[in-house]
């Protein structure tokens, strides 16, 4: 079958309501979230000033975002990323969604990245469900350090969550913010589809992030103390200010 409508698209198509919703989402970051927001870059300041650590973590496509923050152009160098390739979803999806229920993976997880009580630790977990998150959670935040959590409480506090006996992230964090996303994650129906399809919690967890950063930058330059920042390695003066804080790249 070819489609030969026109090249246009037009505001009732899915394309276009997926886009306006991820716009809504991230709009009302400002408002509804503002607050938040500005408690957890005080906390990632506080942080830079005092030459810490920032950690993030997340499972499944939660992963993601704390990739988000590694090594990134126009982002911090003293950010650890806690990525479990058992966690991901390329080797097997089934086998990351038991691992993310597993008890007790979490203290695995703390003996090969330790968490200091004066760091900051940023989880992503869109349910806030699983035991590697609230036990994760529960063990940095007994040690004195502070939890700033992405989540979708709409989710989170629905009859139609998967249950649990622990509790769920927003429960559990120093500063929670609400990514606003739908229970289950999609956000946009389909004609002649019972399903909804495209997820929202990637692009918003993203902005949120980001939105942090800045913030928590601007706090700490205007505290007297700058930051580490990386530039992008696609520019002319990229390698050679990344090479300050890296293993150097050799060109084959």
């Amino acid at each position: 079958m070819t489609l030969t409508s026109p090249p246009i698209l037009d505001v009732q198509s899915p394309a276009a309501r997926y886009l306006a919703r991820a716009t809504q989402l991230i709009e009302r970051l400002t408002t509804d979230e503002g607050p938040n927001i500005v408690a957890a870059s005080r906390l990632v300041a506080d942080v830079l000033i005092n030459g810490r650590t920032v950690h993030i973590f997340g499972t499944g496509h939660s992963h993601m975002l704390a990739e988000e923050l590694y090594y990134r152009a126009g982002g911090l160098v003293n950010v650890q990323p806690l990525l479990f390739e058992g966690l991901m979803l390329h080797t097997s999806a089934p086998l990351s969604t038991s691992l993310e229920r597993l008890p007790g993976l979490a203290a695995a997880l703390l003996r090969d990245h330790p968490i200091a009580a004066n760091d900051v630790l940023i989880v992503a977990s869109n349910s806030g469900s699983n035991a590697v998150t609230s036990e994760l959670v529960q063990q940095v935040m007994a040690n004195g350090t502070p939890v700033i959590a992405l989540t979708s409480l709409t989710h989170a506090t629905s009859p139609e969550a998967r249950a649990t006996t622990l509790p769920r992230l927003h429960e559990l964090a120093t500063v929670v913010i609400d990514n606003g996303g739908a229970v289950g994650d999609a956000a946009v129906d389909i004609t002649g589809l019972s399903s909804r399809v495209s997820a929202t919690s990637t692009v918003v967890g993203a902005a949120i992030l980001n939105a942090v950063m800045a913030e928590a930058i601007q706090l700490s330059v205007s505290a007297g103390v700058t930051p580490d920042i990386y530039e992008s390695s696609n520019t002319t003066s990229g390698d050679a200010s990344n090479l300050k804080f890296t293993t150097p790249i050799t060109t084959p």
